[in-house]
């Protein structure tokens, strides 16, 4: 794959992750903190494509075996990206009517961010599955890097220009910068998406068939495989179950206002990009992925610590560090486990091992972020204190974040490659059946 079919792909990843802004960075401060409406409520909202994510699996399978008009991929993520973005885009109207009339409000809430949601899973597994159509085994770590490094910038830009166009809030503005950043989003999904998937035959189409159902049972059937995918859900869950808390801490712990809550993702994600390309262009000679991705849970782990430690002291000056640490770790584990993820496949079978994982990733987002939120209500329920409730999810999360690199000490890829049969044993396991 040409370095500018690479940067048209990751274009769909940046579209994608735009939506993630204005729902999870901006839209579930406001619904929290302005509109009063429970974090647990919010949680539930945010997490539908979370909770879709199963059927990534079947519409990968679905996608390989039914083209539309001889593409394999492009159909299902145009209209992945349509309803993502729409969803997204329409979501205020939706959050003002479930604070003021929730007969109203809890139909359209589940409609659109149902729409958000199901638009998420169909775009993302079809892009990855490109993703992994267009590049050979060699560039995959390349098509990755640009990808995640695309994306983590546009989360960047988005969150800063999305702050500053929403000062001075007004609900006419909210709507307003809302539907202009779906129609950016949407313009640039168009210039990465047309032309640029080869139209394949029918012929080529149904070879691959063969060997689907046995491939996932040999997965299924893999010890390593199993192991992996539970340390996922652990490690992700933890690090990325702050999405929807984060923002609304800083509000409440500390008055920060729209603007300046919004430009912590800002802060997460600057950290975050400087650990990647740090690791990626530097430390990656010299540390190894396991133990890089230690590095990056502890780091992660300590920047946990010292937010919840802000909360309890009111100490706002230890704050910032923290979400510098937090970011700066999860850069580190996100590029370790990045690569991780390539090693844990077979090379015929980097697809199919890609939707597993992006499963686990979904499901530990989803988990995450509504135990975060329900435990958040809960807590300050019991103690009276919304302060009090944000600290225990923290010092939780941190906790989990150990767990997960006990768990990674027994990850072995070269066990897991010599239980994993190739796709040619898979074909002939189908033949006998």
């Amino acid at each position: 794959m040409t370095l500018f079919k690479n940067i048209r792909l990751g274009l769909l990843h940046v579209a994608i992750a735009m939506t993630f802004v204005l729902i999870n960075s901006v839209l579930n401060r406001i619904m929290i903190h302005d509109l009063n409406i429970l974090a647990s409520i919010v949680a539930v909202l945010v997490v539908l494509p979370y909770v879709l994510s199963p059927a990534q699996v079947w519409i990968g399978q679905y996608s390989d075996t039914h083209p539309i008009f001889g593409y394999r991929r492009t159909p299902y993520i145009a209209l992945g990206t349509l309803l993502a973005i729409t969803g997204a885009a329409l979501a205020p109207h939706a959050a003002l009517a479930l604070a003021r009339e929730p007969l109203i409000g809890v139909p359209l809430a589940v409609l659109l961010f149902g729409m958000w949601g199901v638009g998420y899973n169909l775009a993302v597994v079809a892009y990855l599955s490109l993703a992994s159509d267009m590049s050979t085994e060699q560039q995959r770590s390349r098509t990755v890097a640009i990808m995640w490094f695309m994306m983590i910038t546009s989360v960047i830009v988005t969150a800063i220009v999305v702050g500053r166009a929403l000062e001075p809030y007004s609900e006419e503005r909210l709507f307003t910068v809302f539907l202009e950043t779906g129609g950016v989003a949407l313009a640039l999904a168009l210039v990465g998406l047309i032309g640029l998937e080869p139209r394949r035959t029918t012929a080529t189409v149904q070879q691959s068939r063969a060997g689907q159902m046995a491939a996932i049972r040999a997965i299924i059937g893999n010890p390593q495989a199993r192991f992996f995918f539970v340390y996922l859900i652990m490690l992700l869950a933890a690090i990325l179950g702050q999405d929807v808390l984060l923002e609304p801490f800083g509000a409440q712990a500390f008055g920060m206002n729209v603007k300046e809550t919004t430009q912590l993702t800002a802060m997460w994600g600057g950290a975050t990009l400087t650990a990647l390309l740090l690791y990626g262009a530097v430390l990656s000679r010299w540390i190894s992925k396991k133990r890089g991705a230690m590095i990056g849970g502890s780091i992660a782990a300590t920047g946990f610590l010292l937010i919840a430690l802000s909360g309890m002291l009111a100490i706002e000056a230890m704050f910032i560090p923290g979400i510098l640490l937090l970011g700066f770790g999860t850069g580190i584990a996100t590029t370790t486990n990045l690569a991780l993820m390539l090693d844990m496949t077979t090379a015929e079978q980097v697809g199919l091992f890609i939707g597993a994982w992006g499963v686990a990733d979904a499901i530990a987002r989803g988990v995450g972020t509504l135990l975060g939120g329900v435990m958040r209500d809960v807590i300050a329920h019991m103690s009276g204190s919304a302060v009090s409730g944000y600290v225990s999810v923290f010092l939780i999360e941190a906790m989990l974040l150990g767990i997960s690199l006990v768990l990674l000490q027994r990850i072995d890829v070269t066990a897991f490659r010599s239980r994993q049969p190739s796709l040619t044993e898979l074909v002939a396991i189908t033949g006998d059946a």
